[in-house]
């Protein structure tokens, strides 16, 4: 019952209009709230110089996204135009090398951007976790992974990690926690597929080839080890038809993505507002909430670019990476709240998640949701499961069942929403918006904005039916021939 069920046709006409006002409305708030806190005191060092040929500002309080698109813009194309160059040359004149090439084209990378002694100590991690695999214990091999993990998060050990960078530069921090981080990750994965395949016998020159692949190493996706290693040994890869035309119309949609990101933040400064918390208090409900909403959206969308560049060199090198991060906005249900598929798969891989029979058709049952199983989204399913509200649904008809489930996804989706506010923002501006959205504005700013949400709720309800009539349409007619 639910998302296999049609909705008339003028109901969801109704919403579509209902959204896109609300939207529209918001939209009006934060630009204006964006043209009058332009010149605070408080917005000089995140707001700088932009478009100044028509006067307008620009939002640069993401240091990562400004440093990639400004001074180490060039570093990236270089890098990752010479790794294409390199394994296209290589699959041309001697495609059983190819592997060797990914990894020592990215050990070089990596040791001319963070220094040698960084590439000695990730060594010294991949040798460290390839000796524990040789134990065939795969929960010593996650124990020791765990620790690894850690030790970049606890003193001395972090401390002492850290000095292994030579120079200073913006993203040295960024860079060292994310290649280490991946690379303990990957090692991770290495270690328990070699005990769950004593058998294959890797050996650490394949752990190498894995780890130091250069589009993955430093921010992901991570991609299983067992899938890398099958996909990279392909001596005569041969590409699937119209996958070409595939890879192109990636990497449009990521050079779109970028310059949109690049127009929105001249208009809204939807990263700088939340540092100033006099001045968000002063914002209208429905500017706050699209406040709210428009953080995590950007937050997606900057995965979304960076996971689109990286797998479109991935794809070119005739591998299937993992698929980009879930929409946000298709967030709304505790069983697809995983964000990162990379980690949610690298997770689903090794974690085994029991499920009663009785449970195996439910349509959210979470069977697969191990990475971001946060308490404030878990109530939601909780609640559908009780007897007396189960019993109830099954006197409803499909389509009012897809309401009430709606109306649970929208209450659900502005929990993920307060979730991760506190991580992409801060503690205190959480606390302002539910402050302002759930108690102080209750009953009319709450309901307005659940009601706005479950019209949003139910339009991709729908956009996730008509995929899945197409998909099934498309395996019938497989099936036929």
């Amino acid at each position: 019952m639910g998302i296999k069920t049609a909705l008339p046709a003028a109901e969801l006409g109704l919403y579509s209009l209902v959204l896109s006002g609300a939207l529209a409305y918001a939209g009006r708030g934060l630009l204006e709230a964006s043209q009058d806190g332009a010149h605070r005191k408080a917005f000089r060092e995140s707001v700088r110089p932009g478009w100044e040929y028509i006067g307008r500002k620009m939002d640069v309080a993401d240091f990562e996204w400004v440093m990639w698109f400004t001074s180490f813009r060039n570093v990236i194309i270089f890098a990752l135009s010479g790794h294409v160059l390199f394994a296209k040359l290589c699959t041309m004149v001697a495609p059983q090398l190819r592997s060797w090439m990914y990894a020592v084209y990215g050990a070089l990378a990596v040791a001319g951007t963070m220094g040698p002694w960084y590439l000695l100590l990730l060594l010294g991690h991949c040798v460290g976790l390839y000796v524990v695999s040789l134990l065939g214990q795969p929960w010593l091999c996650l124990g020791v992974g765990l620790a690894s993990l850690a030790s970049f998060k606890l003193e001395p050990l972090i401390s002492w990690q850290s000095g292994f960078v030579t120079g200073t530069f913006d993203l040295q921090e960024v860079l060292f926690h994310g290649g280490c981080g991946f690379t303990v990750l990957r090692c991770t994965s290495f270690a328990l597929e070699s005990c769950a395949h004593p058998d294959h016998r890797y050996s650490l020159a394949d752990l190498l080839k894995y780890n130091f692949y250069l589009p993955f190493f430093f921010f992901g996706p991570i991609m299983t080890f067992d899938r890398f290693h099958a996909q990279v040994s392909q001596v005569e890869p041969v590409r699937p038809e119209g996958e070409l035309w595939r890879i192109r119309a990636q990497a449009g949609l990521s050079v779109v993505a970028i310059l949109a990101v690049d127009v929105f933040f001249h208009f809204f400064y939807i990263l700088t507002i939340p540092s100033d918390l006099k001045f968000v208090n002063r914002l209208p409900d429905s500017a706050l909430a699209g406040l709210a909403y428009s953080n995590l959206v950007y937050d997606w969308v900057k995965a979304a670019v960076l996971f689109g560049v990286v797998n479109t060199v991935a794809r070119l090198d005739h591998l299937d990476p993992p698929q980009p991060p879930k929409c946000i906005t298709a967030l709304y249900v505790f069983a697809e709240t995983h964000f990162d598929r990379g980690i949610n798969d690298w997770l689903c891989n090794w974690i085994e998640v029991e499920q009663p029979p009785e449970a195996q058709d439910v349509e959210y049952a979470p069977d697969d949701s191990v990475e971001e199983a946060a308490p404030l989204c878990l109530w939601v399913q909780k609640l559908a499961e009780l007897e007396p509200l189960a019993q109830i649904e099954t006197s409803l008809s499909e389509q009012m069942s897809r309401r009430v489930r709606a109306v649970f996804g929208a209450m659900n989706f502005w929990a993920i929403i307060m979730y991760n506010l506190v991580s992409l923002n801060s503690p205190e501006f959480s606390e302002l918006v539910a402050q302002r959205l759930l108690l102080s504005g209750f009953p009319q700013t709450t309901l307005a904005i659940l009601f706005v949400t479950y019209c949003g709720v139910q339009l991709v309800k729908e956009r996730e039916r008509t995929l899945a009539l197409e998909e099934e349409q498309k395996q019938d007619k497989e099936k036929l021939e």
